[in-house]
């Protein structure tokens, strides 16, 4: 019974929304009214769980990942089969990695030149059609680096990626380490072999971890090798 006369205000805060509701003091029925109203305030408007926490890691998002750099050993492979056996949302592309064809494209499709210099041109430009579409599609971009060759272009494709404010992942041996040091300040993540970038795309997608850590059993979990970050908590 809610009347307008003779009244008294509860004031009940509910997630962040205040509910005035007036009861008649001298009603027989105030304090079954008041307790009711109680109850239901108790009931259903509890804070609710946040849904989040029961959900997958995933969020059905297709990740884009570019691989760029050099094309004589079988790391793409690696990603490729380590992606497939994680079943990954990812998809992976590259540039064209026959070495001929994209030496030779231009000049079997626009005719050939006279001078290296314009024959390597045409080709170039017609390559750097597909290196810049893919990378800017991308969402993470992995660049290798070999001990073998100079791979003038990866380094091009790095520093691309980097203006265009890409998530990069560096792929090289430590021994090279120091010459890449301006790129690797430019990476997210720095890796050493193929199998890490398989690991660390699988972390950032489903926030899964190896079950062995890169240092085996000599691993300790910060907290106990350098203790814990806020002392204050």
């Amino acid at each position: 019974y809610i009347s307008a006369r003779d009244t008294s205000q509860h004031d009940t805060a509910c997630g962040g929304t205040y509910i005035y509701i007036i009861i008649n003091t001298q009603s027989f029925f105030d304090s079954m009214m008041h307790a009711c109203v109680k109850n239901l305030i108790h009931t259903s408007f509890k804070p609710a769980v946040p849904q989040w926490r029961a959900l997958s890691s995933r969020s059905g998002k297709i990740w884009n990942v570019y691989l760029s750099g050099e094309i004589h050993s079988d790391w793409r492979e690696v990603i490729a089969n380590g992606v497939k056996q994680k079943n990954l949302p990812i998809s992976l592309s590259s540039p064209n990695t026959s070495h001929e064809d994209s030496d030779d494209c231009g000049a079997i499709i626009l005719g050939m030149e006279e001078k290296r210099p314009n024959w390597d041109k045409i080709g170039a430009s017609m390559n750097n059609v597909r290196t810049k579409t893919l990378i800017k599609d991308a969402d993470v971009v992995v660049v290798r680096f070999g001990d073998k060759y100079r791979q003038w272009n990866a380094a091009f494709d790095a520093g691309y990626a980097a203006a265009l404010g890409k998530s990069i992942i560096t792929l090289h041996p430590p021994g090279i380490s120091h010459m890449l040091k301006e790129v690797n300040a430019s990476a997210s993540v720095v890796c050493e072999d193929a199998s890490q970038v398989v690991d660390t795309l699988a972390y950032v997608i489903d926030g899964t971890l190896p079950d062995t850590p890169r240092d085996g059993d000599d691993f300790v979990p910060i907290a106990d090798r350098l203790g814990a970050g806020n002392p204050n908590p």
